[in-house]
């Protein structure tokens, strides 16, 4: 339930350290754990500064550099009845913690007849563009959205990165929220005050369009959009889908725009090799087949490691491969 009234202007990072101080602050049983999480530093990014001094070093605390012991003692204290947020500070990261998270925190609830949630949050940061090279730059969320019992959040606006994180954290199953580093201080929306969350499993239409579906997440929510303004002036007509959920999934907003447009294409900075623009692109298909004024496009990076190079890391991202795929798709 949202307290939020007025609204400030705030950068992403802003409204992600906002929402953890929220939720420290209205339950004693949430605590935050991670690497270098304590000020004076407030993890690598500083999200946390300031949170350590505020609620002490018990409620913000700082771990070894070993993400399983991070995993296993957040699900631990998750059985325990706490709701711990867990920081792995890196999304390649959480694969050293894959048993962890896919064996336990994602089943522990439907094998125990529902008489065990897991409270968790795991919030990772990720993205290519900052030259962070290919150990430290994946979009790793179709291997998420694979384990059944997890769910998967993906902001675009400081706004929604509020209200979704506030919302994870007082979900009673493990969620995985995935920032997108190259946002957090790029995105600047007016975010409300206080207690705001935003359901899970809820799509924003960022953009109303006739022509085509753009279906998207993340960063890529921003180059979608630019490309919408810009194709507007041809009088070509873009729709913009944000999912924010990947998992659960609104599949009636998907379904509900590409019935309008006929025409969709989905976008996403993981490689497009099996990537979840494959699986939405299923989806539409079946649902929508007979509706369809063509195949459904899907547009992703190039199937390659993450590059270091700033010309390769560029040519490796979608941005650029998103117009050819639209006017290809509007013949």
């Amino acid at each position: 339930m949202s307290t939020a009234t007025a609204t400030h202007a705030k950068s992403m990072l802003e409204a992600i350290h906002d929402a953890l101080d929220v939720a420290l602050e209205s339950d004693p049983d949430v605590f935050e754990l991670g690497e270098d999480i304590q000020d004076p530093k407030g993890g690598g990014f500083g999200i946390h500064k300031g949170l350590s001094t505020k609620y002490g070093p018990e409620r913000v605390r700082c771990t070894p550099i070993s993400e399983q012991a991070i995993m296993g003692a957040a699900i631990g204290a998750a059985i325990a009845g706490m709701r711990p947020v867990a920081e792995i500070m890196l999304m390649n990261f959480i694969s050293v913690a894959a048993d962890q998270l896919f064996n336990h925190a994602a089943k522990l609830r439907y094998m125990s007849g529902g008489a065990t949630p897991v409270p968790l949050t795991v919030r990772t940061t990720t993205g290519a563009g900052a030259g962070f090279g290919a150990q430290h730059s994946d979009m790793l969320e179709n291997q998420l959205i694979h384990v059944p019992g997890l769910k998967v959040v993906v902001p675009s606006t400081a706004a929604d990165a509020k209200g979704l994180l506030l919302a994870s954290i007082f979900d009673d199953d493990p969620c995985v929220f995935i920032e997108m580093s190259s946002l957090y201080f790029t995105v600047r929306d007016e975010v409300p005050d206080g207690d705001y969350r935003v359901p899970l499993g809820s799509a924003r239409v960022a953009r109303e369009g006739s022509d085509l579906t753009l279906i998207t997440y993340g960063k890529q929510v921003l180059d979608c959009l630019a490309l919408a303004e810009q194709l507007a002036g041809e009088g070509i007509s873009l729709e913009v889908i944000d999912l924010r959920t990947l998992q659960p999934l609104d599949t009636e907003t998907i379904f509900t725009s590409v019935a309008k447009t006929r025409r969709a294409v989905v976008v996403h900075e993981a490689v497009t090799r099996a990537g979840f623009g494959a699986e939405l692109s299923a989806q539409i298909h079946s649902e929508l087949f007979g509706d369809l004024a063509g195949p459904v496009g899907r547009v992703g990076s190039a199937n390659t490691p993450v590059p270091y190079a700033s010309s390769l890391e560029q040519a490796y991202l979608p941005t650029s491969r998103i117009e050819p795929a639209v006017r290809a798709l509007l013949g």
